[in-house]
């Protein structure tokens, strides 16, 4: 029995614990768990409060706001009780705390723990966040420090981007340091292994899409009862949109690291060379100008070898729009043409033909709301206002409709918790982390405008018309504490006021004590 696959029956028994409310955590280390309960009352006291003018906007993307913030410092903020992911010996202890990837999933996780500390771990809890990040890594026997070595390589790059926000936000130099050895040691080892030099692109499964129901035949092969991706053929060899978008984004993080280190230029210069030349590739090869929408893989292997699959990908899209590979031209194309579901845009769409509305796929016409929080801040980003709006409420409804649960999954018609299909039908995960943390993400990125950089923190806000006046305070920020408030509507700013004085919409890292900032905004 392999690995994963006794994760796998692991998973199914905590899922059938978690129903018949009979779950609990071994409890080894009573005195630590202690501690790590007073450290998660501590950042929940300290968390920023929410607060919308309107009773309407309140009760309902305020409570999901309150739900988001319980789901991370509370639920999914939890003790290394037996030190198991502290591999790399950095993590902080006590508490020893980190962000497990959901109620259904006790381990972080490479991409949920740079997920999760993106959204908003590095913000509201930034010990916890850094402990996350160095328990997906490990050390070698001369001491290097690598991320954890498994099977699932092509998606572990997005803890580059999770690592570069956690310095910007924090602005911790010795953990930039030995981030940035990690940065490099991988971005060797999937260069070397796994890209494509034909294409110019890397090749692997797509991000996140680690079932086998997230891609069509010929690499679904009906005759295998795996549901894991690279048990089946061709799977190793695709070269997906989300995945080189995230090694784009990769890249450009690695010349950012080695410039704020004071590294010899060469390294940032051929970081960001290799970086222009994929976001080439990318556009190259899977840009669809008759579509005004990019596809989904290209074929590596098999039957269908060179040629492009022309399903829409969430993610992949999204990525495509924040990390700069689409230019203003496509990004505007890209906001017109994708599809999108009653419940917001779906992980892919259409239906492959072994799916149905009725049978929907886990990974194909579903509706995640970690793609639909990266979709909403692309609109953002991007000046639409009202698809903003509408993915945003999509989601806070999503959860509100479950009892302020952020569920893993969600059927995208009727919008109830819908593990989807693959192979069989599968049961919904409650508490996902990547749920809730996509939703502070739209919050504070989104709504916000949060821009965190090495200097300091930029404000370009995004407020809907219909949501009023909004304020977020006691947001921590380095050494200063933030009280802040939008006014009008839109993406324009009109001015900032600061402490009564004329201001701009920027925080420098050097700022202490407690302000308050208001940014009046119009369309």
């Amino acid at each position: 029995m392999t690995k994963r696959t006794i994760e796998r029956l692991e998973r199914c028994l905590a899922v059938g614990l978690l129903a018949s409310g009979l779950w609990a955590t071994s409890r080894p280390v009573i005195a630590q768990e202690a501690n790590s309960a007073a450290s998660m009352a501590t950042a929940i006291q300290e968390a920023p409060r929410l607060r919308f003018e309107g009773r309407l906007q309140q009760g309902t993307l305020g409570k999901a706001y309150e739900g988001a913030l319980d789901n991370l410092l509370r639920v999914n903020t939890v003790p290394d009780t037996q030190a198991k992911h502290n591999l790399t010996g950095l993590m902080a202890n006590p508490p020893g705390t980190f962000i497990r990837a959901g109620g259904g999933y006790g381990e972080p996780w490479t991409r949920d723990a740079s997920l999760n500390s993106w959204n908003a771990g590095s913000l509201l809890e930034p010990v916890v966040a850094r402990n996350t990040l160095w328990a997906v890594c490990q050390k070698q026997p001369d001491g290097s420090l690598v991320l954890q070595r498994d099977n699932q390589w092509w998606d572990k790059v997005i803890w580059i981007t999770g690592a570069w926000s956690h310095y910007k936000v924090t602005g911790d130099q010795k953990f930039l340091e030995l981030a940035y050895s990690v940065t490099q040691d991988e971005l060797a080892l999937t260069r070397r292994e796994h890209f494509n030099s034909t294409y110019g692109l890397f090749q692997g499964p797509a991000f996140f899409a680690d079932g086998i129901a997230g891609y069509p035949e010929p690499e679904y092969d009906p005759t295998n009862g795996s549901s894991f991706v690279l048990d089946h053929r061709y799977t190793k060899e695709l070269m997906s949109l989300g995945t080189n978008c995230v090694y784009y984004n990769a890249y450009k993080c690695a010349a950012l690291m080695a410039k704020q280190l004071g590294r010899p230029a060469k390294e940032a210069q051929e970081y960001t060379a290799q970086g222009e030349a994929l976001k080439t590739a990318i556009n190259r090869h899977l840009w669809m100008p008759e579509k005004n929408n990019y596809a989904y893989f290209i074929h590596g292997a098999g039957p269908l070898v060179g040629q492009r699959d022309q399903t829409q990908e969430g993610i992949g899209i999204s990525f495509a729009i924040l990390f700069g590979v689409a230019d203003a031209k496509q990004t505007q194309a890209l906001l017109q043409t994708t599809h999108r579901s009653p419940h917001g845009i779906t992980t892919q769409w259409p239906h492959f033909a072994r799916f149905s509305d009725e049978k929907p796929g886990r990974h194909n016409v579903s509706v995640w709301p970690m793609v639909n929080g990266m979709w909403a801040c692309a609109a953002a980003q991007a000046g639409d206002v009202p698809l903003f709006r509408d993915e945003v409420e999509n989601v806070a409804l999503l959860a509100l409709d479950n009892n302020n649960n952020f569920h893993e999954i969600y059927n995208a018609i009727s919008g109830k918790p819908d593990g989807g299909w693959q192979g069989g039908h599968w049961g919904p995960l409650p508490d996902q982390t990547w749920s809730a943390t996509a939703y502070l993400r739209m919050m504070y990125q989104g709504l916000f405008g949060m821009d965190f950089q090495p200097e300091g923190l930029k404000f370009a806000p995004h407020l809907p018309a219909a949501w009023g006046t909004v304020s977020l305070q006691g947001l921590h920020y380095r050494g200063s504490i933030l009280d802040i408030t939008l006014q009008g509507q839109g993406s324009r700013i009109s001015h900032v006021i600061m402490d009564g004085q004329s201001s701009k919409p920027f925080v420098p890292t050097t700022l202490t004590g407690r302000h308050i900032l208001m940014i009046a905004l119009k369309e």
